[in-house]
């Protein structure tokens, strides 16, 4: 037997003979593209929603810390103003102190002059230092506390 007596038998379609009797079927879901971008639009109108809402809350911590960083600056105005005010007291004290140092006669006047305004000085100076403290806390309260409540205000609006 040689090769040409060789009967071939294929299974092919009388459709289609490239496919050797199998039927191809290109199944794709069917895909509705309404509601593909029926869902893109309303995802970019949320974005865009969630975008402006990220903005107003953007603009007012923006406006909260404004606010702040000039109430800590007048504070800051003032804490520098009643800094001033204590050494023009204090140096006037001291000249004066050293005015009457200057009139003493004895060694003695000199230890009851000293004794004294040490003692006097003290009490100024943990007077002054209280002021100062009670400044410092004003000026932090007066600073921090708009900031904490508008900003669980706006936090609170946002979720």
């Amino acid at each position: 037997m040689n090769d040409a007596d060789v009967k071939v038998e294929t299974q092919a379609d009388a459709v289609n003979e490239n496919t050797n009797g199998a039927n191809p079927r290109f199944d794709l879901p069917f895909l509705n593209f309404q509601e593909l971008l029926r869902g893109f639009v309303e995802g970019a109108a949320q974005t865009k929603k969630n975008i402006a809402s990220m903005k107003a809350t953007s603009e007012e911590i923006s406006d909260i810390l404004r606010e702040a960083c000039s109430m800590n600056a007048r504070g800051a105005v003032d804490y520098g103003a009643k800094v001033i005010e204590i050494s023009k007291d204090n140096i006037s004290a001291t000249l004066e102190f050293l005015s009457r140092l200057a009139e003493t006669r004895s060694l003695l006047d000199i230890v009851h002059l000293s004794t004294a305004r040490s003692r006097e000085a003290f009490e100024v100076v943990s007077a002054q230092n209280r002021e100062l403290w009670d400044l410092a806390q004003k000026v932090a309260i007066e600073t921090t506390e708009p900031i904490k409540a508008n900003f669980n205000r706006v936090l609170h609006k946002t979720v």
